[in-house]
C-alpha cells in the first residue's frame, strides 16, 4: 500500500461516490479513528515499518494493545508479520529503536489476520489499505469489537497505521 497518502481515504471517498451513482445507500460501518505515516531505515528496517507505526498509533491516541479487538497488517513476506511482532514484544527492540521504557506488547495471534493474510487474499495494487480496512470493518462486526489496528508496510521503508472504530449501528 502507497504510504504516499493516496490510500485509503481517497480511495473510500472514490468507491462511495461510485457507489452513490449508482443509486445504491451507503450505510456507514466505521470510521477511521486516527492514521500515522512512518518512515524508517531502508536497508535496516525495511520491513519493520508495521512494528514502528503501531507505536505511533498508540503515542498519538493513548490507545494500548487490550484496546484492540481486531489486527490486520499486511504481508509483504510470509515472515514479515512475524517479525513485526516479535519487535513489538522485545524489551530490547523497543527500547533501541522506539526510546521505549520496555517492550510495545505481543499481538494476541488470535486477533491477527484471523480471516487471512495479504498472502492468502491478496493485495491489489494500490487498494490493499482498502481490503485491510474492509476486512477489519467486518471482523469488528461479526467479532463484536470496537477498535481495529490496521498496518502496512509500503516500499522505501515506509509504513502506515490506522485504527477504525465501528459504528455502534453496525451490527
Amino acid at each position: 500500500m502507497p504510504a504516499n497518502g493516496l490510500s485509503p481515504r481517497p480511495c473510500l471517498h472514490k468507491l462511495i461516490k461510485n457507489v452513490y451513482k449508482k443509486g445504491f445507500t451507503v450505510f456507514i460501518h466505521f470510521h477511521i479513528f486516527n492514521i500515522v505515516y512512518v518512515a524508517r531505515d531502508p536497508v535496516d528496517q525495511l520491513l519493520l515499518g508495521p512494528a514502528f507505526s503501531i507505536n505511533a498509533m498508540f503515542n498519538k491516541t493513548g490507545l494500548g494493545m487490550k484496546d484492540i479487538d481486531v489486527w490486520e497488517i499486511h504481508e509483504a513476506f510470509a515472515g514479515q508479520v512475524l517479525a513485526n511482532k516479535k519487535a513489538l514484544a522485545s524489551d530490547h527492540f523497543c527500547k533501541t529503536h522506539m526510546n521505549k521504557e520496555a517492550a510495545v506488547g505481543d499481538i494476541p495471534e488470535d486477533k491477527l489476520n484471523k480471516w487471512g493474510g495479504s498472502l492468502s487474499i491478496g493485495h491489489p495494487f494500490g487498494a490493499t489499505g482498502v481490503r485491510l480496512i474492509t476486512q477489519a470493518a467486518h471482523r469488528l462486526k461479526e467479532e463484536n469489537g470496537k477498535y481495529a489496528m490496521i498496518s502496512a508496510c509500503a516500499a522505501g521503508g515506509h509504513a502506515f497505521g490506522g485504527v477504525i472504530e465501528r459504528y455502534p449501528t453496525f451490527k
